[in-house]
């Protein structure tokens, strides 16, 4: 992996980048739409590829793992060639989704044991059977094995989690340098900033980070319930340390005001569940703000979903039309949602890219953060 810093903005520290995998280039800043078992809800590949357009889009370990198994995707060649999807994947870790089975597993020394939320069968995560889980998805960016803790978190626990974390990530390493490439392209690891919303822990944590001198760094444990000042403090702790000539991303964030403002903190990747499940239940992101498409006012506004022309379907279908599929339950309305909030996603960190590179990304910023912060 390759990873250049093109621009730097001179009023914040928002940089434009490109980072070149076995698979292609990701332009940075990027959002990766979140494909947890294989599928990126509601859309199908080719709309994904042709009007969505992503670099990369994010796998699930933990749910991959359990369904379909390592056994299937290890005889279809791969997780790009079992869902036919040729650009960038990155695979978390299942950090994130042993912190939410809460009720049903136990962390030790060793790893992880828990329950499948399928059928309940009892199963173990370590670092070393996580990384030859993600060398057999067969993703071009992986990630670390760690524990995620919750908010709020006592001192003591998240000091504990975070040396837990690290002698995890000692030994993620120490395995991975075993185990070789399994479909003859290269991936590249990322290790996972912990320590809470404490300054001196995250600081610690980003140091420990940094040292491993890996590929690229992420930032966990934020956009779990704290507030988002916090959020942007911690970011901007570790972004100020991790390095420079490496990619930072920040995992599980957020809406697009947090985007926007990670954004100019210095985080270059971003991906979460928000654009896609929102579109579920009718809640479109636009230009000018945030728009419940079930409501009444919209059943006969024939204008189109968002003011500013920015559309990302083969129709510019009204909020008018998009209302009565949602009312009439038909499954083509989320569809349409959907395409719609992830294509606004990516829309926003493209054009945050090209505002970085003409040198006037903070003052298109701040406008954007004003205009999207209200309900319509």
């Amino acid at each position: 992996m390759k990873f250049t810093v093109e621009q730097k903005d001179p009023l914040s520290k928002a940089r434009a980048g490109a980072l070149t995998t076995d698979h292609g280039v990701i332009k940075t800043p990027i959002f990766m739409p979140v494909g947890t078992v294989a599928s990126v809800k509601g859309v199908h590949q080719r709309e994904l590829r042709d009007d969505i357009d992503p670099d990369v889009i994010l796998g699930n370990t933990y749910h991959l793992y359990l369904r379909p198994g390592t056994g299937i995707l290890e005889e279809a060649g791969g997780l790009h060639k079992f869902m036919g999807w040729e650009r960038n994947i990155l695979t978390d870790s299942g950090g994130y989704q042993v912190y939410s089975l809460s009720n049903n597993r136990k962390i030790k020394e060793e790893g992880v044991k828990f329950k499948s939320h399928i059928d309940g069968s009892q199963h173990v995560f370590t670092p070393e059977n996580v990384m030859e889980i993600q060398r057999t998805i067969g993703a071009d960016i992986i990630m670390a094995f760690d524990e995620c803790t919750p908010y709020p978190c006592d001192y003591n626990y998240a000091k504990r989690s975070m040396h837990l974390t690290h002698r995890w990530l000692d030994r993620c390493v120490a395995h991975l340098d075993k185990l070789p490439f399994k479909y003859g392209y290269s991936q590249s690891f990322f290790p996972i900033v912990q320590g809470s919303t404490f300054k001196d822990l995250r600081k610690q944590s980003a140091e420990y980070i940094a040292s491993v001198e890996a590929e690229g760094n992420a930032i966990g444990g934020l956009s779990v319930g704290e507030p988002a000042e916090e959020m942007y403090e911690m970011a901007e702790l570790v972004c100020d340390i991790l390095p420079e000539d490496k990619p930072r991303y920040l995992m599980g964030v957020g809406t697009p005001i947090n985007i926007l403002k990670n954004i100019a903190l210095g985080v270059d990747m971003f991906d979460c569940v928000m654009p896609t499940r929102n579109a579920r239940n009718g809640m479109l992101f636009t230009a000018h703000g945030t728009i419940n498409i079930k409501n009444k006012k919209w059943e006969n506004d024939f204008s189109p979903i968002d003011e500013m022309g920015i559309t990302f379907v083969d129709t510019e279908y009204s909020k008018a039309y998009l209302r009565h599929l949602f009312v009439a339950n038909e499954y083509l309305g989320k569809q349409i949602a959907t395409i719609h909030n992830l294509g606004f996603y990516l829309w926003l960190v493209r054009t945050a890219r090209e505002r970085i590179l003409a040198g006037d990304f903070l003052d298109w910023k701040i406008k954007m953060v004003q205009q999207m912060d209200k309900r319509l």
